[in-house]
C-alpha cells in the first residue's frame, strides 16, 4: 500500500504542472499527500477493522477536507445521506489498492473491490477501475510475470493494454474517468524495469498525475517487492501520524 502513497506524493506536484519526460524531481517543497492518500488509509482502516466502506470514507473525508476530492465525492462525504451518485471517476480505482494486498483469491479481490467502489462509484467504470487495480496488484504479489497480468486484465477486465508509454504520452491529457486513468497506469507498471521507473513512466503522462502514479505504485511495489528506502522515508515524513499509523498496521500484517 505504500507504493501507491508514495505515488500519489510525488505526483502531487505535477498534477497541474504536467510534464512529459521522465526526468523530473521526485520530491520537491509542494510535494505532499492528497486525497488519493487519505481515501487509501481509510479503505486500509476499513479492511484491518471489519469497518463500513461508507462510514470510514466519510470519517477521514471530514476530518482531511481540503484534500482535493472531486466536487461529489465532498459533496457525498458532507451529505446525511450515503447512497452511491453513480461515479465512473478514478477516485474508486486510486484507493482501492489494500485490498489486492490482503485477500488470498482473486474472486475475493474482485468481489471486494466492487464492495469498496460501489458505495459511491456505483457506475459499471467505476467498480471496473477498482477491480483492475486490485487484480493487478493481487496477481503481481502472488507471482505472476507480467504478461499474465496484462493477459488477465485484458481478458476479464475488458481493458485494452496493447499501448505503449510513448505513444499514449503523445497525446495523454488531463483525465478523471476510471476508463481513462486505469489502462494508461497499467501500461506504465507493463514497461516499467523497476519501481521508481514505474512512477516516472506514469507521470510523464501529464495529467492527473497524482493519480495515475497512485495507481501504478501500488501495482509496481506488489510486483518489484522493493522500494528505495530514501524514497519510503521521505513520503513517511510527509504523513500525518495518525495516517502513517494505519500504513504501518497494515504494512505489518500485509506487505510485501
Amino acid at each position: 500500500m505504500i507504493g501507491a502513497i508514495i505515488g500519489d506524493v510525488i505526483g502531487s506536484v505535477y498534477e497541474h504542472n504536467p510534464v512529459k519526460t521522465t526526468d523530473f524531481p521526485l520530491f520537491s517543497r509542494g510535494s505532499t499527500y492528497t486525497d488519493d492518500t487519505v481515501l487509501t488509509v481509510a479503505i486500509a482502516d476499513s479492511l484491518l477493522h471489519g469497518r463500513g466502506y461508507a462510514e470510514t470514507l466519510k470519517e477521514y473525508g471530514r476530518r482531511y477536507p481540503a484534500a482535493g476530492y472531486g466536487q461529489s465525492f465532498l459533496a457525498w462525504i458532507f451529505s446525511h445521506r450515503s447512497e452511491p451518485y453513480g461515479s465512473w471517476g478514478n477516485g474508486s480505482a486510486m484507493r482501492a489498492s489494500p485490498i489486492g494486498f490482503c485477500f488470498s483469491d482473486i474472486d475475493g479481490v474482485l468481489q471486494e473491490a466492487k464492495r469498496s467502489a460501489e458505495v459511491t462509484h456505483n457506475h459499471p467504470e467505476g467498480i471496473k477501475g477498482a477491480q483492475a487495480t486490485a487484480a493487478a496488484i493481487f496477481l503481481a504479489r502472488t507471482g505472476n510475470e507480467k504478461k499474465q497480468i496484462q493477459e488477465y486484465i485484458q481478458r476479464f477486465i475488458g481493458y485494452d493494454l496493447s499501448g505503449t508509454v510513448n505513444r499514449i504520452r503523445l497525446w495523454y491529457g488531463f483525465d478523471v474517468s476510471c476508463q481513462g486513468t486505469v489502462p494508461p497506469a497499467l501500461i506504465c507498471f507493463l514497461e516499467s524495469s523497476d519501481y521508481e521507473d514505474a512512477i516516472r513512466k506514469a507521470i510523464s503522462l501529464g495529467g492527473d498525475s497524482d493519480t495515475l502514479a497512485c495507481i501504478t505504485g501500488g501495482i509496481a511495489e506488489a510486483f518489484y517487492k522493493e522500494i528505495p528506502p530514501t524514497i519510503s522515508r521521505r513520503v513517511e515524513e510527509l504523513l500525518p501520524e495518525e495516517l502513517l499509523v494505519v500504513v504501518r498496521e497494515f504494512e505489518a500484517r500485509y506487505g510485501v
